[in-house]
């Protein structure tokens, strides 16, 4: 710290000691804007004036800026600040990037207007000198969104922008779809408050905007040309038009190389910092050595890494002691407390569920305070047959090190807690911590030692001896066989229900023929169940899930006088570790297939679903000389209903809104929502005009009765426009041109009115 900053961090922290027992006095924004972390770690009480730039109260987020000097504030509640009010806040400094205040209290002084916002640069914000402020920045549009906040339900844009120096995000509190729309490739000068991005160990990972309303957005220039107006361009030709013009320069970095896997990524690791690098090279580097790295820096998803580096090995060894973590360490991601473990060289101690190999790399599937996680150890790129796989016992508890690596970054918010990966560097990485309570390798080898000793003494008790080892080999054979076939089709296309009857009968023949099934948490079953249960002894085990409650249970059933063996655990356990994996990957599939398809919202017909099917329906129709239906329906006045009652009660209006016009349809008949209040229904096979419009009626008809929705009432209403094939269109585009033709004479003819409400 130098002399200057000593004496205002002195003459703060003497300032603040006086006013212990009152309020503290009122310090310049100025002052503490110069205060560093380590004088902020110190937790010291804090009040001063500002202006509000941005505030998104159910997110916890205020940023302030007086003249030159802005800083982040924590609120204590979730009061939405207008931009421009001149506020008091009372907090507490703490360290962070940059330091920030957690406030105690907001107070209003008076309402203002908005500072004028500075010109930024790209430069300027990823180096962070315009952190907090309210900037302006000359972009283009490359992309906007909606998103809806993980803590609200609150919709609100997210724009995906390029400016001279590079990408950032810019998030904007609106919902207008048609204005995103309107914006996409347009030239704008953006204004919001600059802030950062940041990874788990709160080290800066891009540069985000946070926008009050489309009026922070001017627009320069029009895109020439719509998106959509632009020539097909043929999949094989996409990279054609690639053209980049990369300026970043080159980074110098130094650390102790953690992890290596020639000619794809290393890890160097300085302290509580560690890095991820990209390279080429297949040069010998020693892990535990200290080395030199050079390259480009780049932060894709909250990653960030450094891109086609060169690596020197400086011949230091001088390895990093692997740091011993939990689950929830490892897995818990929080930017308010940076420590997390992101490329870090850890240890963590889990439960063997499972093993796989593969053939770029080996998989343990390993159980920790209940939850999973795998350990990954990636093949050497050399040739030759691959080393043998350590096999260890399913039960067994083992230590692993290596790196970790959270697992799809781009799905975290702070606070959550999300699955993560560990790299092994070899197998020597792998330790015993103890064997499994039941049947161990041990134990099996004195049993065949025993064997031996037995065929050497005696004839023919050691003949039967020996066919029994015999026939426990090869069933032991069998079970791997069938075992491997399991995780072959878990991430084949064969039906759960399938692996799951496979698991049931594995059990049941490790149990020599005892029933076994399987009861997920839907109260399906699989498997052989027997009618009569009270007279058996059960014996079952859970399935664990990577987070949440089990995914079921695995059951078996023997004589109830017949005493519990060692066996019986050991295989319900492995087939709950096998169904686990199995239910995971169908559930992670269905559920990506799901979002790809139907409205979040609404649980409707998604525009991409619409428009895949309606082409199916209009080639159907071409071929056997049939007509179909569009319908296109616009919500009247759904503008107001946000306006006036708040973006929940629009959202639970939509969603009456969707079950009472599918209640309407035809069990063959698809209604989609194209996007905001707009809808579109398919009708397959409609064998005249009127029957359309019959139709088209008991949409109308659908908003004859109100919508009671949260103590609300609301009178709604519907524009509606109809279109047949081929009547009217033989092509999708044209079908939707007529329907949204027909639609508009509906909405005009009507005299505008105010939506009445009683509450």
């Amino acid at each position: 710290m130098n002399f200057g900053l000593t004496v205002l961090a002195a003459s703060l922290g003497w300032a603040l000691t006086a006013q212990t027992a009152s309020a503290p006095a009122i310090t310049p924004l100025q002052s503490l804007h110069a205060i560093n972390n380590t004088v902020a770690a110190q937790g010291q009480t804090v009040a001063f004036e500002a202006s509000v730039l941005y505030s998104r109260g159910y997110e916890n987020l205020l940023f302030v800026q007086d003249g030159h000097d802005a800083i982040f504030v924590r609120p204590p509640d979730h009061t939405d600040w207008q931009p421009g009010d001149r506020v008091l806040v009372r907090g507490k400094l703490q360290a962070s990037f940059r330091p920030l205040v957690v406030g105690q209290s907001v107070t209003l002084i008076r309402h203002g207007a908005l500072p004028k916002p500075v010109p930024a640069t790209f430069d300027e914000l990823i180096r962070a000198k315009r952190d907090c402020m309210f900037v302006t920045v000359h972009a283009v549009v490359r992309a906007g969104d909606l998103v809806v906040s993980s803590t609200a339900p609150v919709r609100s844009a997210r724009l995906q922008l390029i400016t001279e120096g590079g990408h950032f995000e810019a998030n904007v509190d609106t919902d207008d779809t048609n204005a995103l729309k309107n914006l996409l490739d347009a030239d704008v000068d953006i204004s919001g408050a600059a802030a950062g991005k940041f990874d788990d160990k709160m080290q800066q990972t891009g540069i985000v905007l946070y926008v009050s309303s489309l009026a922070g957005i001017k627009l320069r220039e029009q895109a020439h040309a719509s998106p959509w107006s632009l020539p097909i361009t043929s999949m094989d030709r996409v990279l054609a038009v690639y053209h980049m013009n990369d300026l970043t320069p080159r980074v110098h970095v130094q650390g102790t190389i953690t992890y290596y896997q020639p000619g794809s990524a290393v890890v160097l690791q300085d302290g509580s910092k560690s890095l991820w690098i990209e390279t080429h090279t297949r040069e010998p580097l020693q892990i535990g050595d200290q080395a030199d790295a050079t390259g480009f820096p780049d932060a894709h998803e909250r990653l960030l890494t450094l891109t086609d580096g060169d690596l020197r090995d400086r011949q230091i060894f001088q390895p990093v002691k692997p740091q011993p973590a939990t689950w929830h360490q490892l897995g818990y991601w929080s930017s308010n407390t940076p420590d997390g473990h992101m490329y870090d060289l850890v240890s963590i101690e889990g439960k063997v569920e499972a093993e796989v190999r593969e053939a770029s790399q080996d998989e343990y599937v390993l159980s920790s305070d209940g939850r999973l996680f795998t350990a990954i150890y990636r093949h050497p790129p050399v040739p030759g047959a691959l080393p043998a796989m350590t096999q260890i016992l399913q039960g067994s508890k083992i230590r692993v090190t290596g790196i970790c690596v959270i697992v799809q970054a781009n799905t975290i918010n702070p606070g959550q807690e999300v699955p993560f990966n560990i790299l092994v560097r070899s197998f020597d990485d792998i330790s015993l911590v103890s064997n499994p309570p039941l049947l161990s390798v041990r134990n099996l080898l004195v049993l065949v030692g025993a064997l031996l000793l037995v065929v050497l003494i005696g004839g023919a008790r050691s003949w039967v001896r020996e066919r029994r080892v015999r026939r426990k080999s090869a069933e032991a054979a069998y079970v791997e066989r069938r075992r491997s076939g399991i995780l072959e089709d878990i991430n084949g296309s064969r039906p759960l229900a399938e692996i799951i009857e496979q698991i049931t009968e594995l059990v049941s023949f490790r149990l020599r023929g005892a029933p076994c099934w399987c009861q997920l948490a839907d109260g399906t079953h699989f498997g052989n169940c027997p009618p009569r249960l009270s007279a058996l002894r059960i014996v079952e085990e859970q399935i664990p899930t990577r987070s949440g409650p089990a995914a079921g249970i695995v059951l078996a059933a023997f004589d109830a006088l017949t005493k519990s063996t060692p066996g019986e655990s050991q295989a319900l356990t492995g087939a709950a570790a096998l169904a686990s994996v199995a239910i995971e990957t169908r559930r992670l599939y269905s559920d990506l297939r799901h979002r790809s398809e139907f409205d979040q919202l609404t649980e409707i017909h998604n525009r991409f679903s619409f428009d895949k099917y309606i082409d199916l329906q209009i080639e159907e129709a071409r071929q056997h000389g049939q007509t179909i239906g569009l319908i296109y329906i616009d919500l009247d006045k759904f503008k107001q209903v946000n306006d006036r009652y708040g973006h929940r009660v629009g959202d639970l209006y939509l969603q009456e809104v969707a079950q009472r016009m599918k209640k309407q349809l035809r069990s063959r008949d698809m209604l989609a929502r194209l996007g905001g209040d707009e809808f579109s229904v398919l009708l397959s096979t409609v064998r005249t005009r009127a029957v359309a419009e019959d139709i088209v009626d008991r949409l109308n008809r659908c908003f004859d009765e109100p919508f009671i929705i949260e103590e609300c009432t609301i009178y709604g209403s519907a524009s509606v426009g109809l279109a047949l094939y081929p009547d009217d269109g033989t092509t999708r585009d044209s079908l939707l041109s007529a329907a949204d033709a027909t639609m508009y004479l509906a909405k005009n003819s009507k005299k505008p009115a105010d939506i009445p409400v009683a509450c």
